[in-house]
């Protein structure tokens, strides 16, 4: 069957990653229109002129639009991908800085700076879904890789949308674990379970063998380079972290660096700059080499395999974001998880977990309830509500500091009540 594909933030630097991964699905997935959607007239011109050249050269058939017309875009698909910056690389350099002078990491998804992307994001990922429901096919879905995605999630579910959350981090240890086993990586399964950007991994299986163990006891230094994180920590929670979970278990380290390092926003502007000017060779038929730099390595396969399942009714298993139901014992029903799922037509059923050890179950907890608070911030825009989110927050906590950090991001216009 024949689909139609928005994606939504189209101008996006990731863009020929997407394109290079429907084409690796294209056994399957019949893309019969693709819809690249931009306010940035620029992005558009030049991400979309790579985009035809990448599709030419792999003999894609179908129709590809690239716009700025968001209802178009939308009218009559049936998957709608969301990977859009609200506020572009400016906001997030404001998200990365601002909450340094209180002592507080700085980080797009993570802390004080994720919480006010989340509050610039959300009203406007609920603006368009609200256009998916008015003008997409019925079934439609929304795959959501616009960070925070937990939160995004989060306050699609609750508005009543038919979204299911992406991340590349499990892809990523896929990948890594693939390459030092020597195998194909569908030979690997990452058993990963918590919270977007707060996960870890409790089995690794090679050919349905876990080599979890192994891993932790022999390959501690390529642990550490993957996660940033000491092998002894490793060693000792007996499971293999996210490398966001540095942010938690390395806060003062990473604070130093932030305080003497360039903002990572700093840095990807400036490989966007470099991206572009690549992207505008009329040579240049593949994605190159260079956008691996960019960060969101194997995002574009992660979503053409998510993508694929839910079209093709598959059942596979994969690792994404949803509802928790009953799956992960010590959480809410209605918690956003990260965990592997069933994919079928009908969505991601979450497959039951084991209960998480003590000391991952608190942080996870801890997390959920700051996310909680910020999805409905974000919608209600009460300040209050914002004041108890950051309350929440385990690297945050802390009354006045709390306060004081809302009022440093409301006067750089990062969040407004």
């Amino acid at each position: 069957m024949s689909i139609k594909v928005a994606v939504v933030g189209g101008g996006s630097t990731y863009t020929p990653e997407l394109v290079s991964g429907i084409s690796s699905e294209r056994d399957r997935l019949d893309v019969g229109e693709l819809w690249l959607v931009d306010i940035d007239a620029e992005r558009r011109e030049v991400v979309g002129g790579l985009a035809r050249r990448m599709l030419d050269a792999q003999g894609y058939r179908g129709r590809l639009e690239v716009t700025e017309d968001l209802d178009r875009s939308l009218d009559g698909a049936d998957i709608v991908l969301l990977q859009l910056r609200v506020g572009g690389q400016d906001a997030r350099l404001r998200d990365e800085t601002v909450p340094l002078p209180c002592g507080c990491i700085g980080q797009e998804t993570t802390g004080a700076g994720g919480f006010a992307k989340a509050l610039r994001t959300v009203p406007v990922v609920l603006e368009i879904a609200a256009r998916v429901r008015e003008l997409a096919a019925d079934d439609a879905w929304i795959v959501d890789f616009t960070n925070p995605v937990g939160i995004v999630v989060r306050a699609l579910l609750d508005a009543g949308h038919r979204a299911i959350g992406l991340c590349n981090v499990a892809i990523g240890f896929q990948r890594a674990i693939a390459g030092l086993y020597g195998v194909a990586p569908e030979r690997v399964f990452v058993d990963q379970v918590g919270l977007n950007h707060l996960t870890w991994i409790r089995r690794a299986l090679v050919d349905g063998d876990d080599v979890l163990a192994e891993l932790i006891d022999g390959h501690g230094d390529l642990l550490e380079e993957h996660t940033g994180l000491p092998a002894e920590l490793i060693r000792l929670l007996g499971v293999l972290p996210s490398y966001y979970l540095r942010y938690y278990y390395m806060h003062d380290h990473v604070l130093a660096e932030e305080l003497d390092q360039p903002a990572r926003a700093e840095i990807v502007a400036e490989i966007e700059r470099e991206l572009l000017e690549l992207y505008r060779d009329p040579a240049l038929i593949s994605k190159p080499a260079a956008l691996e730099r960019r960060g969101g390595a194997y995002y574009s396969e992660a979503a053409a395999q998510l993508v694929g399942a839910l079209v093709a009714d598959s059942g596979e298993v994969q690792v994404v974001d949803v509802r928790a139901g009953s799956s992960l014992p010590g959480l809410a029903a209605d918690d956003v998880v990260e965990l592997p799922a069933r994919v079928t037509a009908q969505g991601a059923l979450p497959l039951d977990q084991p209960p998480l050890a003590p000391e991952l179950l608190g942080l996870t907890r801890h997390v959920a309830a700051y996310e909680r608070l910020t999805a409905e911030a974000a919608v209600s825009r009460d300040r209050d509500t914002m004041r108890r989110a950051l309350l929440a927050h385990p690297l945050i906590g802390q009354f006045p500091l709390s306060d004081a950090l809302l009022v440093l991001l409301e006067q750089a216009e990062g969040v407004r009540a």
